[in-house]
């Protein structure tokens, strides 16, 4: 390939004032040894989203949340369990692609910023499920979030962070952290699923046109027994397409297993009875939000509302100023801190060295590591 041929492919979903940074980045990434978090991406590549937002993906069909509550045995419990987590991958890894056209950066939240929100009561899914996120830890960047249907008796406690790396042209995110499904059962106990996360491999960096792909594995272990192993291929596996999935469900006193496969953007089959398994293809329904001009200082859209402004208008001048306001303060915020020897207190969550659930659900896959720490809900958010 000549060189005019390959600065033309290399553009090719970079805006022509972008063209400059964008390649001057592509340069930074290949010389750039460690977590690629730090890193200050070129405007046009920015999300208007911060990260603080991103837990709401994991509610986005209500209705699917729901039903794993009214499950009538372990097994169904399990399938419906799969079937919700499942059902997320699509708005949390290529929702961006599909309304911004290619992958973006999401804001790196600051230390504090909280995002609230909620899905209204209905009569399919009983109660109003509400979202509380804050994020707990500025570096590294940790999210915090709680996700209830008190009605329903089912809620779900997580954080998460990423460690990025590049290498031979994709970036690799490994996701730190785990998410606890907790389901109310009616006779007065409860189960419980560990939720793992997957990896990340951001590809077509080099067209200016990132997306992401799931790569290895991810698992979910129920107190119950029940098993869910998910592994994630691109194109030219399985199904020979981008985002496919397998899913082994197994429990170690049944000698069979149930095998689920497809693509999680779209549709998957359940392997033992031909039937559809998940299906994504029909809307969503997003997070309903306190309007920008009623929200807190530190609530993620008002905090971020002139840089998200500048980013949707295309006036990247106005968004990378107001972005380095916002920066700007919260080191010197920290530096008054440390002067003053305090640190910032967190508002909606505790942390803990070790999670007890995550150790005991852990143990029974061998996960590693065999221990995490996690961030306790303080029973004190907005919306309960």
């Amino acid at each position: 390939m000549s060189e005019q041929a390959g600065e033309a492919s290399l553009s090719k979903g970079v805006p022509a004032a972008q063209k400059g940074s964008w390649t001057s980045f592509l340069k930074s990434l290949a010389g750039f040894t460690g977590d690629l978090s730090a890193m200050t991406a070129p405007p046009f590549i920015l999300s208007p989203t911060s990260l603080t937002e991103f837990p709401a993906y994991w509610c986005e069909r209500p209705e699917l949340f729901a039903k794993i509550a009214e499950g009538k045995t372990e097994e169904a419990r399990a399938l419906a369990v799969l079937r919700w987590f499942i059902s997320t991958l699509k708005g949390q890894y290529t929702s961006r692609n599909e309304s911004m056209g290619s992958e973006k950066k999401p804001l790196n939240p600051v230390l504090g910023e909280l995002f609230y929100g909620y899905w209204p009561e209905t009569k399919e899914r009983g109660g109003k499920t509400t979202l509380i996120v804050e994020q707990v830890s500025h570096h590294p960047p940790i999210t915090a979030y709680r996700i209830a249907n008190n009605a329903m008796g089912i809620l779900l406690n997580g954080h998460n962070a990423q460690k990025t790396s590049f290498s031979g042209g994709s970036i690799t995110v490994k996701q730190v952290g785990h998410a606890i499904l907790t389901v109310a059962l009616p006779s007065g106990g409860k189960e419980e699923y560990l939720i793992t996360l997957p990896r990340l491999r951001i590809d077509g960096l080099w067209y200016g046109s990132p997306y992401i792909e799931l790569v290895d594995t991810s698992c979910i272990q129920g107190s119950n027994g029940w098993q869910s192993v998910i592994e994630y291929k691109g194109k030219g596996y399985f199904s020979g397409t981008s985002h496919s999935f397998k899913a082994t469900v197994t429990h170690p006193a049944h000698s069979s297993e149930r095998v689920i496969q497809g693509t999680w953007h779209t549709t998957s089959t359940d392997k033992s009875t031909g039937a559809t398994f998940h299906d994504v293809t029909t809307p969503k329904e997003e997070v309903t939000v306190t309007p920008v001009e009623e929200q807190g200082e530190w609530e993620s859209r008002r905090l971020w509302y002139g840089v998200a402004k500048g980013i949707r208008g295309g006036d990247f001048d106005t968004a990378a100023r107001e972005k380095s306001r916002i920066e700007n303060e919260q080191r010197q915020r920290r530096r008054d801190e440390a002067a003053a020897g305090t640190t910032w207190a967190l508002k909606h969550f505790e942390h803990i060295e070790n999670d007890p659930t995550y150790e005991d659900l852990a143990a029974l896959f061998s996960g590693n590591p065999a221990t995490e720490d996690a961030y306790v809900y303080l029973n004190n958010g907005p919306l309960e």
